[in-house]
């Protein structure tokens, strides 16, 4: 029988055997995740999940009867803990060995943690990147506690509006001269910062911390390297993911920042395909590792397809969002190497479009949906706008869209 095996329980491994099954896939299909939940979304948890809007069933893809409806066999609780590509074999934390015929990768990422000298087997130092880590997080949330985010990326930003919400203290900590430093720009970053410091957030820049402190072994704050120190109840680490990459590695796979995939989503083993945020995939004239929803599905999808033998090219269109207060931030393509930013300012919102060479090659929109629908369009297509238009604020943007191909 033709098995075929996924190993995750994110976005990309749910796209990989919901497109199978849609393609008509009539071998046995075996699904491998290490948590105990069944398949969930990810974005939510610091988000909606968080704030606790969302409830656990509304977490999940689908329900479980979705699964055995499709004969899709899922294995929660499950670690896989080694790959024979010579055999074709898996084994799993019990010993147990399983064929394959085709295996996916889907093994997303994990949180940089602290180092071990700044507290890292401390009592209320949260991580916040799965189900389990909302458990462990939520009951911070109510109480009147103050709160520390080590690190100003998207994480942290959501988790302190979720915090400032509920009416915690928040403070947060970054090494970097401005937050969001490693994956936007310097307007984009102001224009939240601004935000979250009219939301009563305190925002320390350009900072390291120098020591943890504590008292019997549970996080009482912090002291930093220009001699503050900040008092907190618990503390959050939102400082950077890492690619889950340790079973590609035991395995002999090609592995740099990821799993090493070519255009087909294959690994350095044609019969292992790999997707989402734990691969390393081309990327125009270099090569890329993306966290994204989207390319974890478009990835997810075409890994399926080739798998089936569509021979079909993974073409990255990156594309991101962040929900901070009642803001809805909206990231279309990747702005490394632009030399020219447009601002369009209306009543609603604003966006930054950003070109390189008078290409449009990404834009930030917050609050702005149109302006980040026409933009992303654009720019999938490589069709660059009059710069005029972009700034004149009475042009309909969706005229844009008229003779795009």
């Amino acid at each position: 029988m033709n098995q075929v095996l996924i190993v995750g329980g994110g976005q990309a491994a749910f796209s990989i055997a919901n497109k199978l099954n849609d393609l008509g896939f009539d071998g046995k299909l075996i699904l491998f995740t290490e948590e105990k939940l069944i398949p969930y979304q990810r974005p939510p948890l610091s988000k909606q999940f968080l704030e606790g809007t969302l409830s656990k069933e509304r977490l999940l893809f689908r329900p479980r009867k979705f699964y055995e409806q499709r004969n899709i066999e899922l294995n929660t609780n499950t670690k896989v803990v080694s790959i024979d590509k010579s055999r074709k074999e898996i084994t799993l934390y019990n010993k147990k060995i399983i064929p394959y015929n085709k295996l996916f990768l889907a093994t997303g990422s994990g949180p940089r943690q602290l180092p071990e000298n700044l507290g890292k087997k401390l009592k209320r130092i949260y991580c916040l990147r799965n189900y389990t880590d909302v458990d462990k997080i939520r009951h911070e949330f109510s109480k009147k506690n103050r709160l520390l985010i080590i690190g100003g990326g998207y994480i942290g930003l959501e988790t302190a509006s979720i915090a400032r919400k509920k009416g915690l203290q928040v403070s947060i900590i970054e090494s970097a001269d401005r937050i969001l430093k490693r994956v936007t720009s310097e307007v984009t970053s102001e224009f939240i910062r601004k935000m979250h410091i009219r939301n009563g957030v305190k925002i320390l820049e350009d900072v390291v911390i120098s020591e943890v402190l504590s008292e019997e072994r549970v996080f009482t704050g912090v002291k930093l390297n220009d001699g503050t120190s900040l008092k907190g109840d618990f503390a959050i680490v939102g400082i950077g993911s890492i690619p889950n990459t340790d079973l590609a590695v035991r395995a002999g796979l090609k592995v740099s920042n990821g799993i090493d995939v070519n255009e087909f989503c294959q690994t350095s083993d044609e019969d292992i395909f790999a997707a989402g945020d734990c691969t390393n995939f081309p990327y125009k004239d270099k090569r890329l590792r993306l966290e994204s929803v989207g390319n974890a599905i478009q990835q997810g999808e075409i890994a399926a397809m080739n798998c089936m033998g569509f021979n079909i090219a993974h073409i990255a269109n990156p594309w991101f969002w962040s929900d901070q207060y009642d803001s809805k931030l909206q990231m279309a393509g990747i702005n490394s190497g632009y030399d020219k930013v447009l601002e369009r300012k209306t009543e609603k919102g604003v966006s930054f479009w950003y070109f390189k060479k008078n290409q449009l090659i990404s834009i930030d929109a917050i609050n702005e949906p149109t302006a980040y629908m026409v933009a992303k369009k654009l720019i999938e297509k490589s069709q660059t706008p009059n710069q005029h238009l972009i700034s004149d604020i009475k042009f309909n943007l969706k005229l844009l869209l008229k003779n795009l191909k």
